[in-house]
């Protein structure tokens, strides 16, 4: 009976740890969740095929300037406390700060599209029927 009861407060015991586990991995991703969030989308969600060749055209304009106004708004709404940003040790001004944090974001977010297009996602990223629905061919006419 006694090796019961053990055995119970051994399960017992490595609940405990797992659950403790589980928070303090919770605790570490929390602050990045975000970017992982910011990752998945623009991995997984736009069909860069697609995109590039809006960009190509001359979307990369918006692109620009949808940059400029998110620096604009976020460095007028969202100061930093101490009045500069801290990046790698430098003390950056506000709009300098907001400047590279977009522009590092925006980065990112044409990585996702290049790791996109090389293929790596394999059969994550199936775009197949959507172009088919997209082809003006296929589109009815009310004549």
């Amino acid at each position: 009976m006694d090796a019961v009861v053990e055995l119970l407060q051994s399960l017992v015991n490595v609940f405990w740890s797992l659950l403790g586990v589980v928070v303090a991995l919770v605790k570490v991703i929390l602050p990045w969740l975000p970017l992982l969030a910011w990752l998945a989308y623009w991995s997984l969600a736009v069909n860069w095929q697609k995109a590039t060749r809006i960009l190509w055209k001359g979307g990369f304009i918006g692109v620009l300037l949808m940059m400029f106004v998110t620096v604009l708004v976020w460095g007028a709404v969202a100061p930093p406390v101490e009045g500069t940003h801290s990046l790698f040790g430098l003390a950056v001004s506000n709009y300098a700060g907001k400047f590279i944090y977009v522009t590092m974001l925006t980065c990112i977010t044409l990585l996702c599209g290049s790791v996109q297009m090389s293929g790596t996602f394999g059969s994550l990223v199936d775009f197949s029927n959507e172009d088919a629905t997209d082809d003006p061919s296929h589109a009815v006419s009310a004549h």
